[in-house]
């Protein structure tokens, strides 16, 4: 299983590595998700610098693509060249997106009239963008995602891993995650919020 996690200069860090940590957590399956960035080298919004993994265009083949948010995500949206250089396909891929990462969605027109979730301060732009923006963390449709706030990262990472490896190994690899103490409160918390927006048979590809 191939997930891009695109990542942009000024990224927010929790956005990109709590869902990369998640997902590789199902690594045993064959999972493998990567940093997929426009330019070698990142750098955070808080000045945090690291590699990409993979180029903006291994976007096209994963099976699943996530887009995190940044500071200059509205830069990214207003710029057409690099655009045109993701060609995905909701048919054949999982797309999911938080908070300015809504943003880019709704350029690529991914998401038509689907209701979206973002954050506060990117709300208006995505409106702007034709799209209609529901005051809630976590929002799906077919093979369609979006989440508002920083660590609604993990209602994406969880809402991949219950369509494409099923509830029993989603329940495992995030009871791992999940804070000693409270391990079954939040997985069921998680689940709580997801679960109701996975409409396929578990455990299917897409």
């Amino acid at each position: 299983m191939r997930i891009a996690i695109v990542t942009f200069d000024g990224f927010n860090e929790l956005d990109s590595f709590i869902a990369l940590g998640m997902l590789n957590r199902l690594r045993g399956l064959g999972w493998q998700a990567e940093i997929a960035g426009l330019a070698p080298q990142l750098t955070s919004m808080n000045g945090v610098g690291i590699s990409s993994q993979q180029p903006l265009e291994f976007a096209n083949e994963a099976e699943v693509v996530l887009f995190g948010s940044g500071i200059k995500t509205r830069e990214v949206a207003a710029d057409a060249a690099t655009l045109a250089r993701l060609k995905l396909d909701p048919a054949r891929q999982l797309i999911g997106a938080q908070c300015s990462g809504t943003l880019l969605m709704a350029r690529l027109g991914l998401l038509g009239s689907l209701p979206a979730c973002t954050d506060l301060i990117t709300k208006p732009w995505v409106q702007e963008a034709g799209v209609h923006v529901v005051d809630a963390p976590f929002h799906a449709e077919g093979n369609l995602a979006t989440a508002g706030g920083c660590l609604a990262s993990q209602y994406l990472a969880s809402w991949v891993m219950l369509r494409l490896a099923g509830e029993a190994a989603a329940k495992e690899a995030l009871h791992y995650v999940a804070p000693v103490g409270e391990k079954d409160s939040y997985v069921a918390r998680l689940l709580s919020v997801v679960l109701p927006f996975v409409t396929q048979p578990q455990g299917t590809t897409v």
